[in-house]
């Protein structure tokens, strides 16, 4: 038998939810666990590898959201969110706490395995050589091998996808770029979700750079076309 080329974590209570998954993703050639508790998955996953992670918010012990905070502290695996709830304070929460994807109940396992490719694609493509240390650009600096951003003098808190976001419009300062291309650049998703990954963490990340002092707004939002980065 052949040994799957990568491992796929399902957090889920919902008995019928959980098989439809794990069937779809072992069709596809992935290994795949199941757990029905939030508690016995961060054991599983501080013991074993695992190269995504599909974790329902409710769950009967604790929910979705304290799982994945916790997982932040010892693991940057890839995490999906598979929820009910579909509102945009849960999505902001869920990309805040470092999630990778939000995937809104009833969803289609055909879907949810296609972002599971696309997120281990992203996971294994190898990062473009950049020069090391810090590069200015206007009020901006930017340490690429770092993976850091600072705005003046004040080094900016980021999730992963902020930070990409931030990276891609540093490349260009002042051309607009579309979602799509901000998406290429920092993370995969579904093309459907495209609009409302990309403008929830501007919006979050445009609140970081208030509380920095970002004064006027340095994110200009092109209606229909994109955003661009003002240095």
């Amino acid at each position: 038998m052949n040994r799957p080329l990568h491992n796929v974590l399902v957090v889920e209570d919902e008995a019928a939810i959980a098989d439809t998954v794990l069937y779809a993703l072992r069709s596809e050639g992935y290994g795949a666990r199941h757990c029905l508790l939030g508690g016995q998955a961060l054991q599983l996953l501080r013991q074993e590898p695992v190269d995504v992670v599909l974790l329902d918010v409710g769950l009967p012990d604790m929910s979705g959201f304290e799982v994945c905070r916790t997982l932040r502290t010892f693991s940057d695996v890839p995490v999906i969110f598979l929820t009910a709830r579909n509102d945009e304070f849960d999505r902001v929460l869920g990309l805040e706490l470092g999630a990778d994807d939000y995937v809104a109940k009833p969803f289609s396992p055909r879907e949810l395995v296609a972002r599971v490719r696309a997120r281990l694609r992203r996971a294994v493509a190898p990062a473009p050589v950049e020069a090391a240390g810090w590069q200015q650009h206007g009020r901006f600096a930017i340490d690429r091998e770092g993976r850091r951003i600072r705005f003046g003098e004040q080094l900016l808190d980021l999730t992963r996808y902020e930070y990409a976001l931030m990276a891609a419009l540093l490349q260009r300062p002042g051309a607009i770029l579309s979602r799509a291309q901000l998406m290429d650049r920092g993370w995969d998703t579904d093309a459907d979700s495209a609009d409302r990954t990309v403008d929830t963490h501007v919006k979050t990340l445009r609140a970081k750079l208030r509380a920095a002092g970002a004064e006027p707004d340095p994110i200009r939002t092109h209606r229909g076309v994109g955003y661009a980065l003002e240095v």
